[in-house]
C-alpha cells in the first residue's frame, strides 16, 4: 500500500523532505519523482519551486494496522489495535476495547471477513521484492476460546461416533477450524475424519476406522431418507386429525362459533430498528474499497 503527495518547495532536497514529514516517514523512507526543477529566474524575476512527486510505500505491518484503525474508526467503534510481529512472516494483530466483539460475529464469521480485509490491504504487492506476510486477527482472544470449544466437540462427536458406529456430520466450517478438528481426531483411535462439500458448504465428518470414506452424496443421502420420513409422518398426523374431527358440517358449525381472531396485521407495529453499524462483509468491503482509493493517486 502507498501513499503520494506532491509538494512545493524551493530545492528539491527541502521538498522531499517537507513530503516526507507529512506523510509520517523520514526522507530515507519515501521515493520521490521530480516533476520540475527550481528555476531561480534572472534577479529573482519568473523564479519557480521545485515540484515534486513524494511516495511511502507502507510496510505490510503498517498497512494493516492503518487500515484497521481506519475501518473501525468509520464504523465508529471504540476499540485499539496492537500488531506484534512473529517473524518468518507471520504477525498477529489484535483488537481490544468496548466495542471489539462486534467483529467477531456469529462462530467468528465477522472476525475472518476482517483478517481477510487485513491481510489484503497488508499484501497489497507494489514491487516483486516484497514477501507475503500472513497476518493472524484476533479479538478479546477468541481464536484460543474457540480452538477450545472445537476440540471439545472433535472428543465429544468421536465418542459417539465410537459408542454407535455411525459417521456424524458437523456443520459447516473454515478451513482453520476444519484443521483443528482434523488435528484432534487424529490423536484419537478408531475414528478418522474427512472434508466434504464446497466453499462455504464444505464440512468435516467424523466416521469409524475401517469403514467407508464419506462422500458428499453419502452424507446428503441419509438427510433425504429423514426428510422423507418426517414428510410421511406429518401426513399421517393430518390424516389422523381429519378423521377425528368429524364429519364437514361439523367442521363449519365449530368454526362459526369459534371467536375470531386478531390479525398481525391488525396489531400496532413497531419502528424498524435502524442500523447504526455497518458490520456486513459488503460493507467491509465497500470500505476497503474507499480506503485503498485515497492511497492509489
Amino acid at each position: 500500500m502507498k501513499k503520494e503527495i506532491i509538494v512545493e518547495a524551493k530545492t528539491v532536497e527541502e521538498a522531499v523532505a517537507n513530503g516526507a514529514k507529512e506523510l509520517g516517514a523520514t526522507a530515507e523512507e519515501v521515493k520521490y519523482e521530480v516533476i520540475s526543477e527550481p528555476k531561480r529566474g534572472f534577479l529573482g524575476i519568473g523564479s519557480t519551486d521545485a515540484v515534486v512527486k513524494v511516495k511511502y510505500i507502507y510496510s505490510p505491518l503498517e498497512a494493516a494496522r492503518k487500515f484497521a484503525e481506519t475501518l473501525i474508526e468509520d464504523l465508529e467503534l471504540d476499540a485499539e489495535v496492537t500488531i506484534h510481529d512473529d517473524g518468518d512472516g507471520e504477525a498477529l494483530l489484535t483488537v481490544s476495547g468496548v466495542d471489539s466483539s462486534a467483529l467477531i460475529g456469529h462462530h467468528g464469521d465477522t472476525l475472518d471477513a476482517f483478517q481477510y480485509l487485513v491481510n489484503l490491504a497488508a499484501n497489497k504487492k507494489e514491487s516483486d521484492e516484497r514477501k507475503y506476510t500472513r497476518i493472524t486477527v484476533d479479538i478479546e482472544n477468541y481464536r484460543e476460546k474457540r480452538e477450545a470449544t472445537l476440540r471439545q466437540l472433535a472428543r465429544r462427536m468421536a465418542a459417539k461416533v465410537k459408542k454407535t458406529g455411525k459417521s456424524i456430520s458437523l456443520e459447516p466450517m473454515s478451513a482453520y477450524e476444519r484443521r483443528i478438528i482434523h488435528s484432534e481426531i487424529q490423536l484419537i483411535e478408531g475414528v478418522s475424519t474427512n472434508s466434504v462439500g464446497t466453499e462455504s458448504s464444505r464440512r468435516v465428518v467424523l466416521y469409524p476406522d475401517g469403514a467407508e470414506i464419506p462422500t458428499e452424496e453419502s452424507v446428503k443421502a441419509p438427510s433425504r431418507e429423514r426428510n422423507e420420513r418426517r414428510g410421511e409422518r406429518r401426513e399421517r398426523r393430518r390424516g389422523g386429525r381429519r378423521n377425528r374431527s368429524g364429519g364437514s358440517g361439523e367442521k363449519e358449525e365449530r368454526q362459526q362459533t369459534r371467536t375470531p381472531s386478531i390479525k398481525r396485521s391488525d396489531l400496532p407495529r413497531h419502528e424498524p430498528r435502524k442500523p447504526v453499524k455497518a458490520k456486513d462483509l459488503d460493507s467491509y468491503f465497500e470500505k476497503l474499497k474507499e480506503f485503498s482509493s485515497t492511497f492509489d493517486q
